[in-house]
């Protein structure tokens, strides 16, 4: 996905779990227009996850093993 498609973006982070809409929406709202290129691409690929490991991973259940997702994690 192009991290300048932000409707896409934003399409994407509507994810349908409240847990995942609650943490994710309002980072992408207020915070996704002030990162750098690398970590708009982190946060893209971040949306390409699945739901439970999205889920697990902003909730402090675990980590992914990828380091860059890791990144994007800590900063939401």
């Amino acid at each position: 996905m192009d991290i300048t498609n932000k409707s896409r973006i934003h399409w994407a982070c509507r994810r349908g779990m409240r847990e995942l809409d609650i943490a994710i929406m309002p980072f992408f709202e207020y915070d996704f227009d002030a990162l750098d290129d690398q970590d708009r691409q982190r946060f893209v690929r971040l949306l390409e996850c699945d739901d439970p490991d999205l889920f697990n991973w902003l909730m402090n259940h675990g980590q992914p093993d990828d380091g860059e997702m890791r990144q994007i994690i800590t900063i939401i």
